[in-house]
């Protein structure tokens, strides 16, 4: 029997029958192959040493060995060398159980095939009567190398080439099978990815997506208002059917979509969502679902269908453009118009004053008014109830409020008011002092260009003619410029602070739509290193800088000024006023409004003739003194505006109006008492 991998016995005779081809070494080779195998399977694959041992061991220690095998034994040695010896051992090594006694008991590997049986070998040296020997071959992995084949056996190779190749088949092999595991591992790591998306997919609400449709109504929908938008989009696939109807004089058509169209539109009205609709909506939506579905078969068209469709969607652009005018002219309107309350408060209040007697009018500690070493605050407003606020807050917040002087600035019309409430409402030990604009003799048009300016029939014409652009139905991108305050010279006087206060060396200027919540003192000990203003910048990467508020197209701006500096607020600011009068701050200010009398340099306003005026001359403060915004963002953080030193209301909800945001109005509301007899009077409330 012939025991090696890809042999078999019809090889063997082959090469027998072809001898006078083989070689001699050959020749000799399968003829001992047989007990060389019988011999490695019964004593190299039990041994640990070296061949020579193994051998002796083999020949003295087992005599049950029949006399082939003990033959073998006695010639390998001088039929192969020592390296062949040593490579049939490693190899036999990794054959685990294939040994000859294995072979005897017929327990044979899966991978070995039976391929044919010899007849029964009669062993006279033992006592057993018959054996069956199996000619065997394993199976090889197909590649680039095929099995050892019989062309192989009859080739020249050695028996060490042949050991060899043997080797590397059974690397391949491994290869093979460690390269098939690592492809299960990826496709099923590629599964569980695969399930894991889906997984995550069934988390997403698409219960609408692939379900909307105009023609049908879909019952399962969970979008709440779906029965409003499908009622919604059918009225517009029935008014484009109405309009391919009439064109094409389809009259019986054209009188059933107009009777459905009236139906969906009383159902609808002005329905936001599903349960505001009549209990009636699905019956209409399935009789104008018929008629579309009829005005379909009857009337598609694909051009025309989209160019009405086009033709609605430019209209309703257009009208969502004109509504956008109208809400702005309506929000500035609403912002600048006092409200009903307020109105009442400062009519009463003037009333009220006017009827005490003079020695009543005046306020205590009045040599305050020019002391340097005191507090001083400029505030001009013509609003009672937010100079109240402001008042109340610094006072509140302050340490030492007998250090703190108001000087307040208002027009004629609150004048009264505004005496009569801090006659009423002391501020605590502060110094009040109250004055009206229109009694400031040297505030006159040969001084003052804005006023000579508001005074100009350009000016009225700007503001007054109804043929001018500031209708309700034409809006303007400039509205906001076109409103009462501008025309108000208490808008313009923070820039003659030196002439309303000429005593004075620092005053710190405050808006009347901002609340102070720390103590202020230390905004006078602020070094301004020779600056005029001290102000919180407001300028980001890109927005809020002077190319926002100034013409850059005009020479006279783009020779003097950088587009890209920084700008910076009004609202609250510490003058001084030393450096001011040596700087002649009013001067250059006068300068610039002259050459604007075109409103060519800059729009209406304060803060860009501010940005100008105070060029260069401009110290910035640390941006917790003065948190801006509370009137037009609605995402300033929290805790922005709670560590702030002063929060500012500036835009147009203001928090003394009904559009003011609410999350913002308790840091203003908490300064007025509610409770007050003049404002419970007057309907005010919080």
């Amino acid at each position: 029997m012939a025991l090696k991998r890809g042999f078999s016995i019809s090889g063997l005779n082959k090469n027998r029958r072809g001898g006078s081809r083989l070689p001699i070494v050959v020749v000799i080779f399968f003829c001992v192959l047989s007990p060389l195998i019988f011999f490695v399977g019964r004593g190299l694959y039990t041994t640990s040493s070296s061949t020579d041992q193994n051998l002796n061991a083999v020949g003295s220690g087992k005599q049950h060995l029949n006399w082939r095998e003990r033959l073998a034994l006695q010639h390998v040695k001088s039929i192969f060398s020592k390296e062949v010896i040593d490579v049939i051992t490693s190899s036999t090594a990794d054959l685990g159980p294939l040994s000859l006694d294995s072979f005897r008991k017929n327990n044979l590997s899966a991978s070995w095939k039976v391929i044919g049986v010899d007849t029964s070998v009669e062993d006279n040296a033992a006592s057993e009567p018959n054996q069956t020997a199996t000619v065997v071959k394993q199976e090889a992995p197909k590649g680039k190398d095929d099995n050892i084949s019989d062309d192989d056996s009859r080739s020249g190779d050695t028996p060490a080439k042949l050991a060899r190749r043997f080797m590397q088949q059974l690397r391949e092999k491994r290869h093979e099978k460690r390269a098939a595991e690592l492809l299960r591992q990826d496709d099923e790591a590629i599964a569980r990815l695969e399930s894991a998306a889906i997984e995550r997919s069934k988390l997403v609400d698409g219960a609408v997506l692939g379900k909307y449709s105009i023609w049908r109504k879909e019952m399962d929908s969970e979008n709440s208002d779906s029965t409003v938008r499908l009622m919604r989009d059918q009225l517009i696939m029935a008014r484009v059917y109405l309009s391919i109807a009439k064109m094409k004089s389809k009259l019986d058509l054209l009188q059933e979509l107009q009777t459905r169209i009236k139906e969906s539109q009383r159902v609808l009205g002005d329905s936001l969502a599903d349960s505001d609709l009549h209990p009636s909506a699905p019956e209409k939506i399935k009789a104008m679902g018929q008629v579309l579905s009829k005005a379909r078969e009857q009337l598609y068209d694909c051009k025309l269908v989209t160019g009405k469709l086009r033709a609605m969607l430019q209209t309703a652009d257009e009208q969502v453009r004109s509504l956008k005018k109208q809400s702005t002219f309506l929000s500035q309107l609403a912002a600048k118009t006092v409200p009903n309350g307020i109105h009442c408060l400062s009519m009463r209040l003037t009333i009220d004053y006017y009827l005490l007697p003079l020695e009543k009018r005046k306020f205590p500690r009045s040599e305050n008014l020019e002391n340097p070493n005191l507090y001083h605050y400029a505030l001009f407003s013509d609003n009672v109830l937010a100079a109240s606020v402001v008042v109340n807050s610094t006072i509140m917040n302050a340490k030492d409020s007998s250090k703190h002087v108001f000087h307040l600035v208002t027009d004629k019309l609150n004048f009264g008011a505004m005496n009569m409430w801090f006659l009423l409402n002391p501020p605590g030990k502060a110094t009040i002092h109250v004055e009206n604009v229109d009694e400031f003799k040297w505030l006159n048009s040969s001084y003052c260009p804005v006023l000579r300016q508001l005074e100009s029939a350009a000016m009225k014409e700007y503001y007054f003619k109804a043929n001018h652009p500031t209708s309700l139905s034409s809006g303007s991108s400039n509205l906001k410029y076109r409103n009462p305050k501008y025309l108000s010279m208490l808008n313009h006087l923070r820039f003659y602070l030196p002439e309303v206060y000429p005593k004075l060396d620092k005053i710190l200027f405050l808006d009347d739509d901002i609340v102070v919540q720390k103590d202020l003192t230390k905004l006078w000990s602020v070094d301004l290193h020779g600056k005029v203003n001290g102000a919180v910048e407001t300028c980001g990467e890109s927005f809020h800088r002077f190319d926002k508020y100034l013409n850059f197209s005009n020479p006279h701006i783009a020779r003097n000024f950088d587009p890209n500096a920084c700008g910076w607020a009004y609202g609250m600011n510490i003058f001084d006023l030393k450096v001011w009068k040596k700087k002649d701050i009013t001067g250059i200010y006068h300068k610039w409004q002259n050459m604007n009398e075109d409103r060519v340099l800059w729009k209406l306003g304060t803060l860009p003739p501010g940005l100008i005026t105070f060029y260069n001359l401009t110290h910035p403060l640390e941006k917790t003194w003065h948190v801006l915004g509370l009137g037009y963002n609605p995402s300033i953080d929290r805790s922005e505006i709670e560590s702030a030193a002063v929060v500012h209301y500036n835009g147009n909800m203001k928090p003394w109006l009904e559009l003011a945001m609410t999350k913002y109005r308790p840091y203003w509301t908490k300064y007025i008492k509610y409770d007050h007899p003049y404002l419970r009077n007057c309907n005010l409330s919080e």
